[in-house]
């Protein structure tokens, strides 16, 4: 490789670093929408397993079934910010009281104050920024439809605008398409057995917490839901937040609290443990410590949705490596155990040779 295209090449990349960090703005919605567009994609195929029907109709089908689920989402996450507005006194009431509980307890002398406490423990300044938060997200919402619509309106062109960027290369083409049916296929793979797993682990948190009687109970399942698609971090979050809340909600709130810890915890460890590497066989072998650093990597970029993204970006990015000579050494060592042979290209050189 020359220098000039050592140059372009350089160039190309810091300018791809700088967008995705200074226009996560505008990048984070049409990221978002791309996943959407995979997921309809993964319905569509199901839809068609289970009953024959033109594409046209799975299609509809499967974009009505996202919108339905896109606009529950938001009406449920909007209800529930008002009923935590609403409950918020009595969760702040009972939060000081466990805390001078707890300070007796353990024999500190100078208890803090009603007051002081009830200053460290502002539970209306957390509702007002969270439904700040909610908003920000109904408006993205819009963006992200729009986006959708027009990717929806695309794809029947992406065939043809590849063979013409190709140049019209048999062989080019079919290595190409090869990369990309690669990727779309371990994409929807890791989209359908997350998102079966995530119902389920939301429909067996919800159960829990209508038995225990804890408030809330649909919110705190949808949000598990959403939590369990990100790496370890998120199956912990779902099971701490709702045993957070039994101690703000409940006078007595031991019992309900091991309840919840242990029946949800036990429920991620089964999902996420056993189950999940089961129904992904070795499609998604990825190293923990990739997963944890890439959660880590992107997060730290684009904030939780980027903690969503972190998994299929990386799968992304390992296949693509797997494709080419040069750049197997990456996808070797982003493996779980280096081997990647069910990833190469089938020419067993990982590139298109003429």
């Amino acid at each position: 490789m020359g220098l000039p295209a050592i140059v372009l090449w350089a160039a190309v990349t810091g300018f791809s670093l700088w967008l995705v960090v200074e226009g996560r703005a505008l990048i984070l919605p049409f990221v978002v929408a791309v996943v959407l567009w995979y997921l309809i994609a993964t319905l569509r195929q199901f839809y068609a397993r289970v009953r024959p029907c033109p594409g046209w109709l799975t299609l509809i089908f499967a974009v009505a079934t996202v919108i339905a689920l896109v606009a529950v989402l938001v009406d449920l996450t909007l209800a529930n910010v008002n009923a935590v507005v609403d409950a918020a006194p009595l969760y702040q009431a009972n939060l000081v009281q466990h805390f001078g509980n707890a300070a007796a307890f353990f024999g500190i002398a100078e208890l803090p104050t009603i007051g002081e406490i009830r200053n460290r423990v502002d539970l209306a300044g957390l509702v007002t920024s969270l439904a700040s938060g909610m908003a920000t997200f109904v408006g993205n919402v819009g963006i992200v439809l729009v986006y959708l619509a027009f990717l929806l309106v695309e794809q029947g062109h992406a065939a043809s605008k590849l063979d013409a960027l190709l140049g019209g290369n048999a062989g080019r083409i079919a290595h190409v398409r090869h990369v990309i049916s690669r990727i779309n296929s371990d994409i929807r793979t890791y989209l359908w057995v997350k998102t079966l797993l995530s119902v389920v682990t939301g429909a067996v948190s919800w159960v829990v917490m209508k038995a225990v009687g804890l408030d809330l109970a649909e919110f705190w399942a949808v949000l598990i839901f959403f939590l369990n698609f990100i790496p370890t971090i998120g199956s912990i979050l779902g099971f701490v937040f709702p045993a957070l809340l039994t101690l703000a909600q409940f006078s007595e709130p031991l019992a309900p609290f091991l309840i919840v810890a242990a029946l949800l915890g036990a429920t991620q460890i089964v999902t996420g443990n056993v189950i999940e590497p089961r129904m992904m066989g070795r499609t998604l072998k990825l190293s923990p410590l990739v997963i944890l650093l890439s959660l880590a990597l992107w997060g730290s970029l684009w904030g939780v949705i980027g903690m969503f993204l972190s998994v299929p970006i990386t799968v992304m990015a390992l296949i693509i490596f797997a494709q080419f000579r040069q750049t197997r050494p990456i996808a070797i060592l982003l493996s779980d155990d280096g081997n990647i042979a069910h990833l190469e290209n089938d020419n067993g050189e990982g590139e298109h040779t003429e």
